[in-house]
């Protein structure tokens, strides 16, 4: 079943076998699940949406794991990193805890979104809503090497603040 439409997935793969995009494939669950859709041709992200039965209530403080109905079939060496949105978390203090959430190119299972509630009224998902998104990632194959010394820099170990906080000259 296809359910990926024009123009939000404008893939050239099929009309032209010399295109450098990738190649994902997307799964649907259910049939609630929605589209991986980019509000914009500038956007980074994919927007995922709630794949839930009905409304899932998130009160203040707490933590709930949203089902987005889809599965990914990423090729080796692509990332999918799970993004809060950002008017999301202004209006409602609702972000994605783990952000970015990673999918690897070997996972299968279903996407689901960690959303924590930090805002100060109770904030309800809809079958629909958009609650996250969806950006990919290139992951560098690295060779790791032991070695005995790093190299100096002029940083060196120090971290937590330790470039200082003067601001920044506005020349």
């Amino acid at each position: 079943m296809t359910f990926l439409t024009l123009p939000s997935w404008q893939c050239r793969l099929s009309m032209d076998p010399t295109s450098t995009e990738l190649r994902v494939g997307v799964h649907r669950l259910v049939s609630r699940a929605g589209q991986l859709v980019r509000a914009t041709s500038g956007s980074s992200g994919y927007d995922l949406a709630s794949a839930e039965d009905g409304e899932l209530t998130i009160l203040p403080g707490a933590v709930a794991l949203v089902r987005t109905g889809l599965a990914l079939e990423l090729p080796p060496g692509l990332e999918g990193q799970v993004r809060s949105r950002s008017g999301l978390a202004a209006r409602s203090g609702v972000f994605v805890l783990n952000s970015p959430g990673t999918i690897d190119s070997d996972y299968r299972g279903e996407m689901k979104v960690v959303l924590a509630n930090f805002g100060g009224a109770p904030f309800s998902v809809f079958p629909g809503d958009r609650i996250a998104q969806l950006v990919f990632i290139k992951v560098p194959n690295v060779c790791l090497v032991a070695v005995d010394e790093l190299a100096p820099t002029e940083r060196g170990g120090g971290g937590f603040g330790s470039s200082g906080n003067a601001p920044l000259a506005l020349d």
